[in-house]
């Protein structure tokens, strides 16, 4: 065992994030005694320290901060409310018990735990996932990359760039490019309109980038390093793009490779653990929040949920929580809807962490959800909205349901 490392632990995270942070201070205010923290990078703080720009903080401390600012301001938190932090420490592992297994650079142990928290966060899709092709220069980053390369190292990696995405994290990346006078060349994005929300569109245009919608970038040109993109555009014609390159951004997966030889379920549409409405996994001693349950939210989001569910992990260590035995499970019907979190519900009205369903869509729709169950339907909300954006219905909308399975479908309708 390493010197430091507890053999055990009323709670251990895994993840030194804005979820898990938020969380382990809720917890310490809860009475619960020793808490730990575990991360394997080098630094507790999650990905707020690589992104050296606004907004954050506001709901959190009433003050407007940049990500390092706001990163240090959730480590000296947890720090004074008495929390144990360990960075370079790796969780390899996932038993019952809850059981940890962890790896550090002066050998590998145990913690037992009373409860866990799984707070992870997520990951950009590589280029491979995205199915682009060509070659493989260097010069080609996810927007995590840039910034760590840019305000950890203090390095500029290229000069002219495209960025791949118009998710928040994109218009982030541009950012940060900004930051050290780097000038992209185009903004691309596969479809129709931007992720992010009006006015969002706007910022690349007001800097004089051009913003390209209905196109893709098909191969990545360049030997050592990136020379050029092809991308096709919405017309189906082929064009190459100078530049020196290329930012990935987005198309966010969860940080969830400890579930995949763990006994814990995965749900498949989300990536993440399955949960109920406390945030509790399939072993109700594990609990999830944060980014890997619902890529992706913005850190304040996560921050807020941390909070709620280490109210609910307390609640768990006292015994007031309802058993997870007889559930609802939702699940999805057609393919306007990627996912809905919580997948699992407790037949229970009282107030839970995760009190509204989230979902998100596979492509743009306007319709109607509805919640089935047997002969039992109802209409939940009218929803237009496009992939990637924050749709929220509080469960206190849903009817009484029974233990089994539940249906939510989105009909699509005339706009």
């Amino acid at each position: 065992m390493p010197a430091d490392l507890p053999a055990t632990a009323d709670v251990a995270i895994i993840g030194a994030g804005p979820a898990g942070l938020a969380a382990a201070v809720r917890l310490r205010e809860r009475g619960i005694g020793h808490v730990v923290v575990l991360d394997r990078e080098a630094e507790p703080g999650g990905i707020p320290r690589h992104c050296g720009h606004y907004p954050y903080g506001v709901r959190e401390y009433g003050r407007l901060m940049k990500g390092p600012a706001y990163a240090r301001r959730n480590v000296e938190a947890a720090r004074r409310a008495g929390v144990a932090i360990f960075p370079r420490t790796t969780v390899v592992r996932l038993d019952a018990g809850p059981l940890l297994t962890v790896s550090r650079d002066d050998g590998v142990s145990q913690i037992a735990a009373g409860r866990v928290l799984l707070s992870t966060g997520v990951r950009e899709a590589t280029r491979a996932q995205r199915l682009i092709g060509g070659t493989k220069p260097g010069g080609v980053l996810s927007t995590g990359a840039l910034q760590g390369l840019v305000y950890l190292e203090g390095l500029r990696p290229f000069e002219r760039p495209v960025v791949l995405g118009t998710e928040l994290v994109a218009f982030s990346a541009l950012m940060t490019c900004g930051h050290l006078g780097i000038r992209p060349v185009a903004m691309i994005e596969p479809g129709a309109a931007t992720t992010a929300r009006w006015p969002a569109g706007l910022y690349p245009r007001l800097r004089g980038i051009p913003l390209l919608l209905g196109t893709r970038i098909e191969e990545i040109v360049g030997r050592e390093r990136v020379e050029a993109v092809v991308v096709r555009g919405p017309d189906g014609a082929r064009r190459t793009i100078g530049t020196d390159g290329v930012i990935v951004s987005g198309g966010f997966r969860p940080e969830a490779t400890l579930l995949d030889a763990s006994h814990l379920v995965r749900d498949p549409r989300t990536g993440g653990p399955e949960v109920d409405q406390f945030g509790r996994c399939s072993d109700p001693a594990f609990f999830a929040a944060g980014n890997m349950l619902h890529p992706v939210e913005t850190a304040g989001w996560c921050w807020r949920e941390g909070r709620a569910v280490a109210d609910a992990i307390a609640d768990s260590l006292a015994g007031l929580l309802p058993a997870r035995d007889a559930v609802v499970r939702l699940e999805t019907s057609g393919d306007m809807l990627k996912y809905v979190l919580p997948q699992v519900l407790v037949p229970d009205r009282r107030a839970a962490p995760l009190g509204r369903l989230q979902l998100r869509l596979s492509r743009p729709a306007h319709g109607t959800l509805t919640l089935r169950q047997g002969t039992d339907a109802r209409a939940l909300a009218r929803i237009d909205s496009r992939p990637e954006r924050r749709i929220t219905v509080p469960l206190d909308r849903l009817p009484p349901l029974v233990s089994g399975q539940a249906q939510l479908a989105l009909q699509d309708g005339p706009r």
